[in-house]
């Protein structure tokens, strides 16, 4: 296939480049900024929990639940929005994902109830991942060699950046309280800047889709997204309602669940069809060992967003925009860390892994102890030096996994691998919000400090178990990572 070049900045040139089915690099941003809004979503919501609880006087549960459905619905469907763009077209996957996404944005915003707002979010998670693969795949599709490696590049940074931003955005947009309407503006402002993309998309994004698409594994979709359902349900509300028989019912479901699945998939990738979690790869040593290794780190750090900004808030009285301005210093660290963390673990290898996570874990436990020794008269500027370490050294262990889950993936499933990561990626930040985000919740009431410690700690235990099985990892060769990269 031919890639049109660049033809410069010009309007028409980008128009002219993507009736061609070339990507101008006009073309190249609005895709970008399509995928940013999904993923500051996901962070922009944590520190205005606080005041939708006030607002729609909801239950600690159910604030876990604004946060964890989001996740769920977008790991559960990711994969089946990639192979659908592939097969009926990606631009058309891109606008339809779009469309969905503003709508239900709207409808989070203009929410009556709690249980009203959980819905929207779960269809705004589900319209996600309709959206966000297809951004990757028209760069790989209509991009040559320099051009594909620096848009790739941009989509990490992208990330990186709408993480920071959401944070920053949710407490500037909560405490700004625009004509009264305190948080609802964080799930608004999606809509002027969604039709702003969605019109641009359709002038500079070029039709394309794949010749070969990979097979749409419907049972295999619904029973993933049916297994967490039923183990996140119940471990969000179980602690709150006493453990009702439902809830323990749910959870023996979850196993069955995952035990059919198991069976489902297996049988579909013996017919030919590619399944949504292809057993041949999950067999993989680097993957099997990397994908538990990663659905961990992501859970340890989905908990650390949710009850860093309920303790902020509720702890230390900080406001919505206080609690945003907090954790960039760990954000920017976090950024500058993965835009250097390739050269160094291609120089140090698995060293790079283990070297980052006993920063990361040393930043944790000089958090607990300024934590538990200051309370309550601990400033958010002391805060800065533990969470400064805790971005520089997760930025690391984070990129390391994810080259080790892909280095010895197929380049033809190339593609999958990647899904299949960013699937359990984000079904790990739904599980952190359920566990470790209950276990918070519960002991809240005998002290928020404490509270606070022992999910911390509990994390620092993840990091310290996640530094001694770096020796289980493939060592790190260029040649080997096949899969593109994938966002937080």
């Amino acid at each position: 296939m031919t890639h049109p070049t660049s033809a410069g900045p010009a309007r028409h040139s980008a128009r002219s480049m993507a009736r061609a089915g070339g990507l101008h690099d006009l073309g190249v941003h609005v895709l970008l900024a399509g995928a940013f809004l999904p993923i500051a979503d996901f962070f922009i919501v944590n520190v205005a929990l606080p005041t939708i609880q006030a607002s729609l006087k909801a239950t600690p549960s159910a604030l876990e639940l604004v946060v964890s459905v989001y996740g769920v619905a977008y790991a559960a469907m990711l994969v089946l929005g990639g192979r659908l763009g592939d097969r009926f077209g990606r631009h058309r996957l891109f606008l339809a994902g779009l469309a969905g996404f503003i709508l239900a944005s709207l409808a989070c915003g203009l929410a009556p109830s709690i249980n009203m707002l959980i819905a929207a979010r779960l269809l705004q998670g589900a319209t996600a991942a309709m959206l966000v693969p297809q951004v990757l795949a028209t760069f790989q599709a209509t991009l040559p060699g320099e051009r594909k490696t620096r848009a790739i590049a941009l989509y990490g940074a992208t990330s990186g950046i709408a993480a920071i931003v959401g944070q920053l955005a949710g407490g500037l947009l909560v405490s700004a309280d625009l004509f009264g309407t305190s948080w609802r503006p964080i799930f608004l402002i999606n809509i002027p800047l969604g039709v702003i993309v969605f019109f641009a998309s359709r002038l500079v994004v070029p039709a394309n889709r794949s010749p070969h698409p990979a097979g749409i594994d419907l049972p295999g979709t619904m029973l993933f997204a049916a297994t967490l359902t039923a183990l996140l349900v119940p471990l969000t509300e179980g602690h709150s309602l006493g453990w009702p028989a439902w809830t323990k019912a749910m959870l023996a479901a979850a196993v069955m669940l995952a035990m059919l699945t198991a069976v489902v998939e297996k049988a579909t990738e013996a017919r030919g069809v590619v399944p949504l979690l292809p057993p041949s790869l999950l067999s993989l040593p680097s993957m099997a060992r990397g994908l538990a290794m990663i659905t961990l780190f992501s859970a340890g750090f989905g908990a650390f967003m949710f009850v860093f900004a309920l303790t902020v808030q509720n702890g230390l009285n900080a406001n919505a925009l206080q609690s945003g301005l907090a954790i960039l210093p760990m954000a920017i660290m976090f950024f500058m860390g993965s835009a250097v963390s390739p050269r160094v673990i291609g120089r140090f290898g698995r060293g790079a892994l283990a070297a980052g996570g006993i920063v990361q874990a040393l930043g944790l436990a000089l958090l607990i102890a300024i934590t538990l020794t200051g309370w309550p008269r601990v400033g958010l500027v002391e805060l800065a030096p533990p969470l400064v370490l805790i971005g520089a050294g997760q930025s690391m262990l984070f990129s390391g996994l994810f080259r080790a889950v892909l280095a010895d993936v197929p380049t033809h499933l190339a593609g999958v691998g990647s899904g299949v990561l960013i699937t359990l990626q984000q079904s790990g930040l739904a599980l952190g919000v359920a566990t470790l985000g209950t276990l918070y919740l519960a002991l809240e009431p005998t002290g928020i400090a404490q509270a606070f410690a022992t999910v911390i700690a509990s994390q620092l235990l993840i990091i310290v178990a996640l530094v001694l099985s770096t020796g289980l990892l493939p060592r790190f060769t260029n040649h080997r990572v096949h899969a593109q990269p994938v966002e937080m």
